[in-house]
């Protein structure tokens, strides 16, 4: 059952963002409801995606663990040392930084650097559909994102002070996942374990 309603919300959830690289059906659609309630019904249909992948993913972990292959131990702390450079990139995201000029869509570096690391650490089947998926929606979105013309290319501030102030919250973002989100809401620790 869990791994059902993973897969279902996960298409729901990719599908809804897949649609917004669909440039002109997305604009007719927008013409015929406006903008605000095709925000709000984008924010209600990812929500109910989400959902269901967190819901989804748990009851898969706890009642239909299927194991694909043993990643070897080490992977783990390539996973921990990748997951540094998400973070940062998910905070470059939010300030205009030289990290976010070079990186020119950091949020779609973030997930594709989060879902591979994950990739490398699980080899069930449930985390391979789930980080896989997300990998796959985030290149697909990159190549997409260059090619289109309606997308503007962060520009790099004048100055340094962003960039560290980017590095320093990553760090803090980095750390708050790994000893305070992920145990308690994964269930999985992160550090202090060989």
């Amino acid at each position: 059952m869990g791994l059902g309603i993973l897969v279902l919300g996960l298409a729901i959830f990719h599908a809804n963002h897949l649609f917004v690289t669909m440039r002109d059906a997305r604009a007719g659609v927008i013409a015929r409801i406006g903008l605000p309630f095709y925000r709000v019904l984008f924010s209600i249909v990812s929500t109910v995606g989400l959902v269901l992948i967190v819901w989804g993913f748990a009851q898969y972990r706890a009642h239909g663990w299927i194991d694909v292959w043993q990643p070897p131990l080490f992977m783990r702390h390539v996973t921990i040392g990748l997951m540094l450079f998400a973070a940062i990139l998910l905070v470059a995201t939010f300030i205009p930084s030289h990290i976010k000029a070079g990186a020119k869509h950091p949020m779609l570096a973030a997930v594709k650097i989060w879902a591979f690391a994950h990739l490398l650490s699980n080899g069930d089947l449930g985390s391979i559909l789930l980080f896989g998926s997300f990998l796959a929606w985030a290149v697909y979105a990159r190549i997409n994102a260059k090619r289109r013309a309606d997308v503007a290319l962060p520009v790099a501030p004048a100055g340094w002070t962003n960039d560290v102030i980017v590095v320093v919250v990553g760090i803090l973002v980095y750390l708050a996942l790994g000893y305070a989100f992920h145990p308690a809401v994964i269930g999985v620790p992160v550090f202090g374990q060989a």
